[in-house]
């Protein structure tokens, strides 16, 4: 029997406090390798504070994290990390090709002789991940002037060019139209698929995503519920997770409402604000 990899993710008991605000606390989750997983919750619950104790950047008040099987932090070398969404000014020119070089290598100082090894290599490696995301089209034009899923696509691209065992997303599909959310899952859960990475990912609406997720982690309530979509995006679950009345409705076809609880993340409302940094 092939041995069972270890989880990509483990917290255990985990608080982060915020000032003198706990956000959460008692979190366990455990994320197998190669899963697409959603990070779901109301606005101000602290979605985006958990990629940051992931990535070792928020210190837990309690608990630990293990991340790639080492302290969280200590294999960010490993992880790929697309922030929330940034804007492109529609006057800049610099091209979609080089915002992918610069997640390869843009914490060096220096430029690479055009006719190295190591160069050559660089550009084969961008040039690959670009046609992994469907992006080889556009590339080349500047970033300012292409559509918001095609600078998507890019920035995605830019998070895994160097190959990262895991992916963690900050809310991507924020500003796009629906057409372009569903694409965007798509494309996410194939590279999961295809190449094994572990996927993270903060969204506020689960419908454009629920066909291609294996579990959610749902925040509210100051706590935590892991799980398949279809064991915690229930009325019985969100009731517990948010001490109050919820009710989990499906409409005709097929989306997601959650009713009783405050802005809860299965009902698409076009929210393109994002939710606060922390």
């Amino acid at each position: 029997m092939a041995p069972v990899p270890e989880p990509a993710i483990q917290l255990r008991d985990a608080a982060v406090r915020v000032g003198d605000r706990v956000l959460w606390h008692d979190v366990n989750v455990e994320v197998p390798a190669g899963q697409f997983v959603a990070i779901l919750g109301p606005n101000g619950v602290g979605k985006s504070t958990l990629l940051k104790a992931v990535l070792g950047l928020v210190p837990l008040a309690a608990g630990e994290a293990i991340v790639l099987g080492q302290p969280a932090g200590a294999a960010n070398h490993d992880v790929g990390y697309l922030p929330q969404r940034r804007s492109f000014e529609p006057s800049l020119r610099v091209r979609g090709i080089d915002i992918v070089r610069l997640g390869l290598d843009g914490d060096r100082f220096g430029l690479s002789l055009p006719w190295s090894t190591k160069n050559r290599e660089a550009g084969r490696r961008v040039r690959e991940v670009i046609a992994r995301v469907d992006a080889t089209a556009f590339a080349a034009r500047p970033i300012g002037e292409v559509s918001g899923g095609e600078q998507q696509r890019l920035l995605i691209a830019q998070a895994l060019v160097r190959e990262p065992r895991l992916l963690m997303l900050d809310e991507p599909l924020d500003s796009l139209d629906l057409p372009n959310q569903s694409a965007i899952a798509e494309l996410i859960r194939r590279v999961s698929v295809d190449s094994g990475v572990t996927v993270l990912m903060v969204a506020h609406d689960v419908n454009p995503i629920l066909p291609y997720l294996d579990q959610v982690i749902y925040l509210a309530g100051g706590g935590a519920v892991c799980g398949t979509p279809a064991e915690v995006i229930t009325s019985e679950t969100l009731t517990a997770l948010y001490h109050t009345p919820i009710e989990v409705l499906r409409t005709s076809d097929g989306r997601l409402v959650v009713v009783g609880g405050p802005e809860a993340p299965a009902h698409h409302a076009d929210r393109h604000t994002g939710e606060p940094r922390r």
